[in-house]
């Protein structure tokens, strides 16, 4: 089965700018891109309304695919873009698009509510249940002089530069996720920033005075741990430069502010299949609903 970037479509600002970062990495990747437009059926008393017959559905359910396939064929030639429209629930088919799938985009509204796919639980449920990585992208990422028109008159931002930015615990580093930031900033031919943040001393919960002598020793130490993961993926890596940074504090807030000005954020999600369900994790939950660019969920054992 040939490979693909997938990407969910509603029509909304958020799924039209994942539409346009799906090309892009389609085109990284040199895989096909297909949209998939999910509908939810009209109950049967209202489609026999006279404006909501089958003729009209039909009619209003194909121009928003039809018109981000044209935005995209005209940005992007050469590109293989198809469309798939399914009828169902958005989450569940979502999921299964992603199973065949190399990755998945999404579009999202972040601080301000999360929109298109993600109204309600839907998004965070694809996060959650996706095992292949799921792209969140937001509508404009960039500046306004960072974007460019489509046909629809819809603003769609130019390719971010920015270092990809991974978050990484070196208690559990897994090789799913350090494989996709490693080939996601050779693809970019740009800086991998490997960010892991360390606790804080327990005095500072009691309010206690600071031991500088103390936190060196802390720095120093996760610091070392932190070169001693990296070294075996930087010589497999050799052409991507690497930056380490061991940060004291929340791993959250460390990564929120390190994505300032990145072009992609990586984090995990643990693959859970017990009885506790899907979970997406109390930091990857808040770097999807505060950092302003791309953020990719890599699902991992």
């Amino acid at each position: 089965m040939v490979r693909t970037v997938v990407v969910g479509l509603d029509g909304s600002a958020e799924s039209r700018a994942a539409a346009e970062w799906a090309a892009r990495e389609a085109k990284r990747r040199f895989l096909p891109l297909k949209l998939v437009h999910v509908w939810e059926a009209v109950p049967a008393p209202m489609a026999l309304a006279p404006l909501l017959g089958a003729e009209t559905q039909s009619e209003g359910w194909g121009k928003i695919p039809r018109e981000v396939v044209e935005e995209l064929r005209l940005r992007h030639p050469g590109l293989d873009v198809s469309v798939e429209q399914v009828p169902g629930q958005p989450a569940e088919v979502l999921t299964r698009a992603a199973k065949d799938a190399e990755l998945l985009a999404l579009g999202s509204r972040g601080l301000s509510g999360i929109g298109g796919f993600l109204v309600g639980s839907v998004g965070q449920a694809v996060v959650a249940q996706a095992e292949q990585p799921v792209v969140l992208v937001r509508a404009g990422e960039q500046a306004a002089d960072g974007h460019v028109m489509g046909p629809s008159a819809v603003p769609f931002a130019k390719d971010l530069s920015g270092p990809v930015v991974l978050g990484l615990d070196t208690d559990h580093p897994d090789d799913a996720l350090l494989t996709f930031a490693f080939e996601a900033a050779a693809r970019r031919v740009t800086v991998l920033r490997v960010v892991h943040a360390w606790d804080l001393p327990p005095y500072f919960a009691y309010g206690l005075p600071a031991d500088p002598e103390l936190n060196a020793v802390l720095a120093k130490q996760d610091a070392a741990t932190l070169a001693e993961v990296l070294h075996r993926w930087k010589e497999k890596y050799p052409a991507v430069q690497v930056v380490e940074e061991s940060r004291s504090g929340s791993p959250a807030a460390q990564l929120v502010d390190a994505s300032r000005g990145a072009s992609l954020v990586v984090v995990g999600r643990r693959i859970r299949r017990g009885p506790l369900g899907a979970h997406i994790g109390p930091v990857t939950h808040a770097v999807l609903h505060h950092a302003t660019v791309p953020v990719a969920v890599v699902a991992h054992d």
